[in-house]
């Protein structure tokens, strides 16, 4: 008996192993769950600027993705992970990147979804926080639902609004060229 109780936390201490990945020392979970829908993660790295590390970003699909546009464009529930590693990253700049990521997403027609984006920036007050973590996660038929660390806080409907916002990721002229591949598992 000792020696299957034994044998059983072993196994459960290596499927909680491989259930996590570390990243730039954060540890995100490779499987995640929104409402009914379990999705694994697809790839993950770091957004830097100038050599600064500001946040681990993950993809999390329910199927292998490695091409962006299918990415943005896919009517399936996926998500955006963002765990926040700078304290360098305030509101007004977390915005301003927002604001520039949607104008090189939608080309310089994010007016169509201006009160859209709106919404989708008021989750960054309060001040945003190293270690927050937000989930940005589109569900089909109800929209992009954006957890901050864990809770929801706003819902955004429409296909076209997933689609402007994952494009920030990536589009072609994604934030990070390097991040967008990662999350690609490239």
């Amino acid at each position: 008996m000792k020696k299957l109780i034994l044998t059983s936390i072993f196994v459960s201490l290596i499927t909680l192993t491989f259930a996590q990945k570390e990243i730039a020392g954060v540890t995100i979970p490779t499987k995640v769950k929104f409402e009914e829908t379990s999705l694994a993660l697809n790839g993950a790295g770091i957004r830097e600027k100038f050599w600064i590390d500001l946040y681990v970003g993950g993809l999390y699909t329910s199927q292998k993705y490695s091409d962006a546009t299918s990415v943005m464009n896919d009517d399936k529930t996926m998500a955006i992970k963002l765990h926040i590693i700078s304290s360098m990253i305030t509101t007004k700049k977390m915005v301003d990147a927002v604001d520039e990521g949607f104008k090189k997403s939608m080309k310089g027609k994010q007016a169509e979804l201006k009160d859209e984006i709106e919404k989708f920036k008021a989750i960054f007050t309060p001040e945003i926080k190293e270690n927050d973590i937000y989930d940005l996660v589109y569900i089909p038929n109800k929209g992009t639902v954006v957890y901050k660390n864990s809770k929801p806080s706003i819902t955004i409907k429409g296909l076209k609004f997933k689609q402007a916002l994952f494009g920030i990721w990536f589009c072609n002229e994604p934030a990070d060229d390097d991040l967008r591949d990662q999350m690609l598992g490239k």
